[in-house]
C-alpha cells in the first residue's frame, strides 16, 4: 500500500507555517490552520514537511514529505489536496501534525514587506542608540502588527522589561535584516 508521505530530512532553512486541523471533505483533503494571516508560503511550496504533534498518536515518526496537488484559502483556514492521499480516515490521522516549508520557497516580499519569521531575533535600537531589546514575537492586533521585545534592561526584580512597539512607519525607521537590526522612534521608558 502506498502512503501519501515519504521519510525525509527537515531542510536546514525549514520554517513552521501551520498545523493540520482536521480532514476536510470525503476525499482526503486536509484542513490547515496557517500561522500567518497571509499564508503565501503554504501556496507557493508544493512540498510540505510534516512532523507529528507533540502529544497523541501519529501514523508516522520523525519527518515526512508530502507532495501538494492543490492548496487554497477556505474561510479562515487553508485546505489542501495531497498526492496519494484520497482517504478521509488517513487525512484525519494527521490531525495536529506540524507543517514546515523551506524558507527558500517563500515568495519574495516587496521592498517594504517582511516575513515575521525574518524579524524574530532582530535587535531593536532607538534613534538615540539605546538598545531596547530583541524581537521575541509579533502580534496581530487587527489594524497593525506589534513587535514584542524582550528588553535589554531589567525591572526591580531583575526581569527583562518587555516593550511592545507598533510595526508601522510612524515608529519604525529602518529594518536591516542583514545587520539584524531594527531602528525605531521609541523611548526606553514607553
Amino acid at each position: 500500500m502506498q502512503t501519501a508521505w515519504e521519510p525525509a530530512e527537515l531542510p536546514p532553512d525549514a520554517v513552521e507555517v501551520g498545523r493540520i486541523l482536521d480532514a476536510w471533505g470525503l476525499k482526503g483533503w486536509l484542513k490547515i490552520l496557517p500561522h500567518s494571516a497571509s499564508p503565501e508560503a503554504l501556496f507557493s511550496s508544493k512540498r510540505w514537511y510534516l512532523q507529528p504533534n507533540e502529544r497523541g498518536a501519529s501514523p508516522f515518526a520523525g519527518t515526512v514529505l508530502l507532495h501538494v496537488r492543490e492548496a487554497k484559502a477556505h474561510s479562515d483556514s487553508v485546505v489542501a489536496s495531497i498526492q496519494a492521499l484520497d482517504d478521509r480516515d488517513v487525512a484525519q490521522s494527521l490531525k495536529g501534525a506540524r507543517i514546515f516549508v523551506p524558507r527558500a520557497s517563500f515568495p519574495t516580499p516587496a521592498s517594504d514587506e517582511y516575513y515575521w519569521v525574518d524579524l524574530i531575533g532582530l535587535q531593536v535600537r532607538n534613534r538615540e542608540g539605546v538598545d531596547l531589546g530583541e524581537v521575541t514575537e509579533l502580534m496581530s492586533t487587527g489594524p497593525q502588527t506589534v513587535l514584542v521585545l524582550r528588553g535589554a534592561s531589567t525591572d526591580a526584580q531583575g526581569k527583562p522589561i518587555e516593550h511592545m512597539i507598533p510595526f508601522v512607519s510612524a515608529y519604525v525607521d529602518t529594518v536591516d535584516t542583514q545587520a539584524r537590526l531594527i531602528t525605531v522612534d521609541w523611548q526606553a521608558d514607553y
